[in-house]
């Protein structure tokens, strides 16, 4: 398919390529032909040492620009870049991809599948398919995770034990073939919380992980959550599988300083994590799920309470609220 919308313009680049490629012909003919006067100054004198001589190109640095030339004819008529012309070779990038890619998936494809029919524990305890895993991950995954997997704020350390939407294998499996989108709602916004109650509430939730703040905030700020915040993050602030972070423990994705959480609770968190499925493929998501699980945080099997998670919530490679 064509990517001009109408044929003046497929005409337009067809006829500057040529007039350029021609136009570069004629002037190294016109500077050929010229007349010159070897040892005389064209009038361009800067100082005594200085000037530009009327001398000719030396013949070979001549031809070589001919040259040039007539390859650039050859290249477009064997080529794209004439317009809509694909070239006499038929090449296109797209055709080159795709066998790159066959050709690769002849060559790897066996290696992959070798370890697609095992269990994800075995993948993750085998040396070579350790190290696979690893070139995937640092392909795909390091940009937001770190080379180690160990994050950074906005991103979760993927080697400790805290999950938001679960660490078992299936898990991990469908947070990077789906890919997760995390949401936590901002308070800040009328008719809901004033900036007293958002501090109140701030010093509450660093109580809840043993962290000092104001007592007296604090215990207001108890009656602020069990309005605005229990529904998702629980009555004690231990959290919800796959819907909202547990508040009582020491990992926080955005920081745990009151004035991050009080952006936090102001504001909202929006994060998203790509989803990889189709762009892997299963061989591939299978050696990037064992690697991510044998980084040590991975946990042997979902919990109950994740089977009763909401299906749109997202997994641990994406964040969604306060923390992981």
């Amino acid at each position: 398919m064509s990517d001009f919308v109408s044929g003046f313009w497929n005409m337009y680049v067809m006829v500057i390529v040529l007039l350029s490629v021609l136009g570069c012909g004629v002037f190294l003919w016109t500077q050929s032909s010229a007349l010159h006067k070897p040892g005389e100054t064209t009038g361009h004198v800067w100082d005594e040492d200085l000037a530009e001589f009327s001398n000719p190109l030396p013949s070979w640095w001549r031809w070589l620009f001919y040259i040039t030339v007539v390859f650039a004819l050859f290249y477009i008529a064997m080529y794209p870049g004439f317009g809509n012309f694909g070239g006499q070779f038929g090449w296109t990038s797209k055709n080159q991809y795709e066998k790159e890619m066959a050709d690769a998936d002849t060559k790897f494809g066996p290696v992959f599948k070798k370890y697609q029919s095992q269990d994800v524990m075995a993948v993750a305890a085998n040396s070579e398919a350790k190290e696979m895993g690893q070139r995937l991950f640092l392909t795909y995954c390091a940009q937001c995770h770190g080379s180690d997997a160990k994050g950074a704020k906005g991103f979760p350390n993927l080697t400790d034990k805290d999950w938001l939407f679960g660490g078992a294998p299936d898990q991990i499996k469908e947070s990077i073939i789906k890919g997760r989108d995390a949401m936590m709602p901002a308070k800040g916004v009328k008719p809901d919380l004033n900036g007293d109650q958002i501090k109140d509430l701030a010093n509450y939730v660093r109580s809840l992980s043993g962290l000092p703040g104001d007592s007296i905030r604090a215990q207001r700020g108890m009656e602020v959550f069990g309005a605005a915040c229990a529904a998702c993050h629980g009555a004690e602030g231990k959290g919800t599988v796959g819907l909202a972070p547990n508040l009582t423990d020491k990992t926080w994705l955005y920081s745990s300083s009151e004035e991050a959480i009080i952006e936090t609770i102001t504001k909202g968190r929006v994060n998203r994590m790509p989803a990889f499925g189709e762009f892997l493929g299963d061989a591939k998501i299978h050696l990037l799920t064992a690697y991510v699980y044998g980084l040590g945080g991975g946990e042997a099997a979902a919990p109950a309470a994740a089977a009763a998670a909401p299906e749109a919530a997202a997994p641990a490679a994406a964040p969604a609220e306060e923390k992981k």
